[in-house]
């Protein structure tokens, strides 16, 4: 594995989401975490995880100006730590998401529209499933299931099919933590 800065890895993540197709956001999760940029775990999952939702909804035929969009998750992204799950109770793959749905909104803290708590429908329904799951961490699992949640959530706030997959994990003997068949996304479950 290559000895890449959080801030490297985060702009190979979004130099390559640039250059992805499809409109399944775990097509593109998937296809940029196989490089030797993300690790099984680490807090670039914080920008990729919303940045495959952004490049996806691009894909989809969404209404993004996509390098503007990716370039504003990244400091974002970045600013999440690592552990967030275990210590701050809250997934940073689902709050990864959650400030790309802010982004395509143009949601902030003084949002007074329907957008500012809309986001948070979202992250409820994503942290929701996660906790039905439980530990400990998987940054891929974690992923699955926020971008699972996002494709229902983006088709019902913005009319945009992303596309949706059965999701076989591809990184299980990477993890020495994986909890096997109590994973969904474990092959063949």
């Amino acid at each position: 594995m290559s000895d890449f800065t959080l801030e490297e890895r985060g702009q190979k993540i979004i130099d390559a989401c640039l250059d992805e197709k499809s409109a399944s956001p775990y097509v593109v999760f998937r296809d940029v975490a196989h490089s030797d940029f993300v690790r099984m775990h680490g807090p670039e999952h914080h920008v990729l995880d919303g940045a495959a939702v952004l490049t996806a909804y691009r894909n989809a035929g969404g209404d993004v100006d996509l390098p503007a969009a990716l370039s504003e998750l990244m400091p974002r992204g970045l600013r999440m730590p690592g552990a967030m799950c275990g210590r701050w109770g809250v997934c940073g793959a689902t709050a990864s998401v959650g400030a790309a749905l802010s982004i395509l909104e143009g949601t902030g803290p003084l949002t007074n529209d329907d957008s500012w708590g809309s986001h948070m429908v979202y992250t409820s329904r994503a942290l929701e499933a996660l906790s039905r799951i439980g530990g400990p961490r998987c940054c891929k699992r974690d992923a699955y299931v926020s971008l699972e949640t996002a494709v229902d959530y983006i088709r019902e706030r913005f009319g945009v099919r992303l596309e949706k997959g059965d999701i076989n994990c591809e990184f299980h003997q990477q993890n020495s933590q994986c909890l096997g068949e109590r994973c969904p996304f474990y092959p063949n479950h």
